[in-house]
């Protein structure tokens, strides 16, 4: 939400017959026609465990918004750093944080618990929008997702849509028995997926490669960037529906009118020297768009149910 810091006004009666209140000789508030527009902020959120790295990449992309925004008396710019969804969501949901930006599972969740809607896809590092790749050694003798049962996949953690929600929620829906075991040493039944979180798609990738594990689901972006040489020693086992890279959310406690103005400042960002300048360097952001379709968290929304079945 917009926000505005508001003197208080102290008004004492003073002698019968004085007409009203006066103010104090010194000191006097300004009124309020003419608040600095300082006093308002348009607030950026975003989840993050290193705050500090995280208000210095942000910071000019707030900075941006507020100055094309002064018509609404917006003055300056701030970023916000929940240390988890539920944080955001409450921030949200009570207008502490106006905007904010993630990929579709934690959009989801976020949207779920504060109302917030989807306004916008950021191609965050360019890309507008990307799936997941399940993937094993080609010297293992694997070749569909049929040949995982008895043996376990690697996903990175578990608020990761490329490398969690994408790949459990298709093999769910697919029919496989996946659950989650603490070791790779596992034993697996038969008529079961095991699946194990390494904390980071480069981890997943060397896993497999080490013959830790079977398989694993890491983006598609990822996956193309592996050297070709190592590529080419890797067979795909499937691949997932594609989603939105990044979405941008906005706190329902603010009008339709702003949020359309929010939307078309970001929309032309890219089409100007200093905006597009301030993209490169807010996670190589290429541009914002508008989502398509009706409902763009449905489809995400389906595969959440299906991570949900036990």
């Amino acid at each position: 939400m917009f926000r505005q810091v508001l003197a208080p006004v102290l008004c004492l009666s003073l002698a019968i017959g004085a007409g009203g209140c006066q103010e104090p000789a010194s000191d006097p508030p300004p009124p309020e026609s003419t608040a600095s527009p300082e006093t308002q902020a348009i607030v950026f959120g975003d989840i993050s465990s290193e705050p500090i790295e995280t208000i210095s990449e942000a910071q000019p992309f707030a900075d941006y918004l507020a100055a094309h925004l002064g018509e609404f008396g917006i003055g300056r710019g701030e970023v916000k750093v929940a240390p988890d969804m539920e944080t955001m969501a409450q921030w949200l949901k009570t207008g502490e944080v106006d905007l904010y930006s993630d990929s579709p599972y934690p959009a989801l969740i976020v949207s779920e618990e504060s109302g917030a809607k989807p306004m916008l896809r950021r191609w965050k590092d360019g890309i507008a929008q990307y799936h997941t790749v399940i993937f094993a050694r080609g010297d293992r003798g694997l070749q569909s997702l049929d040949d995982l049962n008895g043996k376990t996949i690697a996903f990175e953690e578990n608020f990761s849509t490329s490398a969690y929600l994408l790949p459990l929620g298709y093999l769910r829906r697919a029919g496989y028995q996946a659950v989650e075991i603490e070791s790779a040493d596992a034993t697996i039944p038969p008529d079961r997926i095991g699946y194990i979180f390494t904390g980071d798609d480069e981890n997943s990738i060397q896993w497999v490669i080490s013959g830790k594990v079977a398989a694993g689901a890491i983006d598609s972006a990822t996956f193309e960037r592996i050297p070709e040489a190592t590529r080419a020693q890797l067979t795909i086992l499937a691949e997932t529906e594609t989603v939105p890279r990044h979405m941008i959310l906005m706190t329902p406690q603010m009008d339709s009118q702003r949020q359309e103005a929010i939307a078309e400042i970001l929309v032309k960002m890219d089409e100007n020297p200093e905006g597009k300048s301030i993209l490169e360097g807010f996670d190589q952001t290429s541009q914002f768009d508008r989502l398509p379709g009706q409902d763009p968290l449905s489809p995400i929304r389906e595969l959440y149910q299906q991570i949900q079945k036990p």
